[in-house]
C-alpha cells in the first residue's frame, strides 16, 4: 500500500493557469469537490489519519477538482512585501552602526544585540505561530505578524533621545522580531497552498527573492538616508579608504575609521543632531511602508484558494501536536536542520553585521552598505535559478545544496585571507568575495525548505518549516551573542562562517533525501 501511495495518482495532468482540471484518481476517504460552493474547502484525501497500515485495503474512487489561480501571484507578492517589511525593519541598524554609536552612545555590543532581537524574538514565539498558520491559516498569521512589524516601526518614531530611544529601538526590534516565524517559515507554506508540485520550488524561491531584495534594501536605503559620520569639515590623521583602492592590511586594534578629536565640540553636537534628524527620518520612512503593507494585506489577503491547486494540497496534514511529535522520529529531517540552521544562520547574521566586520579595514557604513546589498541581490538571482533547476531536475535537491555549500566555503576562505592579508587585498576582490559567498549559501535556502517538506509529509508545513527556521534563528543568536563580549574583535567571524560550513558537508553526505509529495503529485 505504501509503495502504491507513492505511484503518481493523476492520470491526466494538464493543469493550465486559471483553468480547471478535473483530476481522476485512487483515494482514501474522500469528498468530492462541490463545485458551486465558493466557500474556499480543501478534499480530504487520506481522511484523519495519514498513516496507512500495511496491507489495508481502500479501494473508494472519486474526483477532486484542482485549480491554479491567477490570483496566487499575488498572494505571493503580498506575502513578500510583509515578509520583506520585517527583515528590513531587523536589518535597520547594522548599516548604520557608525552614526547611531555617535548620535545615541552606543557601541558594537548595542548593535549585536538590536540584531540579536529578532532570533531571540524567534524562539519566543515560533511555537505559537507555528501552530497559528497551520490551525488558524496563512490569513490571521500573515495579519497579526505585520500588525507586530507596524507596532515595533512605531515604537521607535516617539523620540530621539537618549537614554529613551535606546529603550524603545531595543522594544520595537522585539516586537518586530515575535513576526519572524511566519516571515520565515511562510513561503513553503504558501507555494503548498496555492502553487502547483512543478512550481513549488520556485514560488518558494521567488518568495525568498523578494523578501530578500527588501530586506537588502536596508543596506543602501540606511546609509543614503543617515549618511556617514565623517565630517569635510574635520581633519584626519588616519588614512581611510575609498572605493577602487586597494585595502590596507591594518590589524583590528591600530586603525579608527576617523578621528573625531579633531573636530570642534560644536561642530560635532551639530553633527549628533543631525544624524539623530536623519535617523528618526528613517524611522518614519519605514513606519510609512509598514502601514501601507498592513493595509494590503487587510484589504485582500484570503485563507487558500476556493479549490486546491493540486491533489497534495488537499490531504488533511497532521494536527500541530501529533506533527511536532513525529518530527522528533524523522533522523533525515533533523539532517536539514542542522545543516540550515547552523550555516545560514551564522551566514544570516554574518551578512547583516557586515560593517561592524568591515570597519576595522577602514570600509565606510556607505560601502559595506552596498557590498551587502549588492550579496543579497545576487543571492536572489542564485536562488531562483537553483530553484527553477530543482523544479526541472527534481529529485536531485540534495546534490545541488552540496555543490552550493562548498562553493560558498570557498569564497567565505578566500575573504577571511584577504582580511589577514594574506591574499591580494582590493575592493574589486572584497565584493567579489563577499557576494559569492552570500550568493552561494542564499541559493540554498529554497531547496533546504522544500527539501524538509518533501522528507516529513504528511506533516504540516507550518509545523515542519517553523522548526527549521528556529533552529536558523537558534544558530544566528549564538553567533550574535558572541560579538557582544568586549574587544573580541572581528576576525573570529570570518573563521566562524568558515568552520560551520566545513562541518555542515560531510554531513549532506549522509542524508538520504526521499521526495513523498512529489510522488503523489
Amino acid at each position: 500500500m505504501e509503495d502504491d501511495l507513492r505511484k503518481p495518482l493523476l492520470r491526466s495532468a494538464s493543469i493550465n493557469d486559471g483553468e480547471e482540471v478535473i483530476s481522476s484518481y485512487s483515494s482514501i476517504n474522500a469528498v468530492e469537490a462541490d463545485e458551486e460552493d465558493a466557500t474556499p474547502k480543501f478534499n480530504n484525501i487520506l481522511g484523519s489519519n495519514a498513516d496507512i497500515k500495511p496491507n489495508e485495503e481502500v479501494t473508494i474512487n472519486s474526483e477532486l477538482k484542482t485549480k491554479l489561480y491567477k490570483r496566487r501571484w499575488y498572494i505571493l507578492v503580498i506575502y513578500s512585501l510583509f515578509a520583506g517589511s520585517q527583515g528590513l525593519v531587523w536589518n535597520t541598524w547594522g548599516p548604520i552602526s557608525a552614526s547611531c554609536e555617535e548620535a545615541f552612545g552606543w557601541n558594537n555590543a548595542d548593535i549585536s544585540l538590536l540584531t540579536n532581537w529578532g532570533p531571540i524574538s524567534y524562539i519566543v514565539s515560533a511555537v505559537f505561530f507555528s501552530w497559528m498558520i497551520d490551525v488558524k491559516g496563512l490569513r490571521w498569521a500573515c495579519l497579526s505578524s505585520m500588525f507586530l512589524v507596524a507596532a515595533g516601526c512605531g515604537l521607535r518614531c516617539f523620540t530621539s533621545t537618549p537614554p529613551l530611544v535606546t529603550w524603545l529601538s531595543h522594544l520595537g526590534q522585539f516586537l518586530n522580531g515575535l513576526a519572524g516565524p511566519i516571515a520565515m517559515a511562510g513561503p513553503p507554506v504558501l507555494s503548498a497552498v496555492w502553487f502547483g508540485p512543478h512550481e513549488r520550488a520556485t514560488s518558494t524561491a521567488l518568495a525568498f527573492s523578494i523578501t530578500n531584495v527588501l530586506l537588502g534594501s536596508g543596506f543602501f536605503l540606511g546609509p543614503l538616508l543617515v549618511p556617514d559620520k565623517a565630517n569635510p569639515n574635520c581633519t584626519s590623521g588616519n588614512h581611510s579608504v575609498t572605493f577602487g583602492e586597494d585595502l590596507p592590511n591594518y590589524s583590528f586594534n591600530e586603525f579608527e575609521l576617523f578621528d573625531n578629536n579633531s573636530c570642534s565640540n560644536a561642530s560635532k553636537a551639530a553633527r549628533i543632531t543631525k544624524e539623530r534628524k536623519d535617523i528618526m527620518f528613517l524611522m518614519y520612512v519605514e513606519l510609512g511602508w509598514s502601514m501601507a503593507v498592513l493595509l494590503a494585506m487587510l484589504l485582500y489577503f484570503p485563507k487558500k484558494p476556493p479549490i486546491p491547486p493540486c491533489i497534495s494540497a488537499s490531504v488533511k496534514r497532521e494536527s500541530f501536536s501529533k506533527g511536532l511529535k513525529d518530527l522528533m522520529k524523522k533522523g533525515d529531517f533533523w539532517i536539514v536542520c542542522f545543516v540550515y540552521g547552523l550555516a545560514l544562520g551564522v551566514c544570516n547574521c554574518w551578512t547583516g553585521v557586515i560593517d561592524v566586520n568591515l570597519k576595522p579595514h577602514g570600509i565606510s557604513q556607505n560601502v559595506a552598505g552596498w557590498i551587502g546589498f549588492y550579496g543579497t541581490c545576487a543571492g536572489c538571482v542564485g536562488s531562483l535559478i537553483m530553484a527553477r533547476l530543482a523544479d526541472i531536475f527534481s529529485k536531485h535537491m540534495k546534490w545541488i545544496i552540496l555543490v552550493l555549500y562548498i562553493l560558498g566555503g570557498g569564497f567565505f576562505v578566500w575573504f577571511a585571507l584577504i582580511c589577514k592579508g594574506i591574499a591580494p587585498a582590493s575592493s574589486a576582490m572584497l565584493y567579489l568575495t563577499v557576494i559569492g559567498g552570500v550568493t552561494s549559501l542564499s541559493s540554498a535556502v529554497p531547496l533546504l525548505f522544500e527539501m524538509s517538506c518533501e522528507l516529513t509529509y504528511p506533516i504540516g508545513e507550518g509545523t515542519t518549516n517553523g522548526v527549521l527556521t528556529l533552529m536558523n534563528n537558534i544558530g544566528g543568536l549564538v553567533f550574535l551573542f558572541v560579538l557582544m563580549i568586549p574587544n573580541i574583535g572581528t576576525m573570529w567571524m570570518n573563521w566562524t562562517i568558515i568552520g560551520v560550513i566545513t562541518v555542515c558537508v560531510p554531513v549532506l553526505f549522509l542524508l538520504k533525501d526521499t521526495y513523498k509529495r512529489l510522488e503523489l503529485r
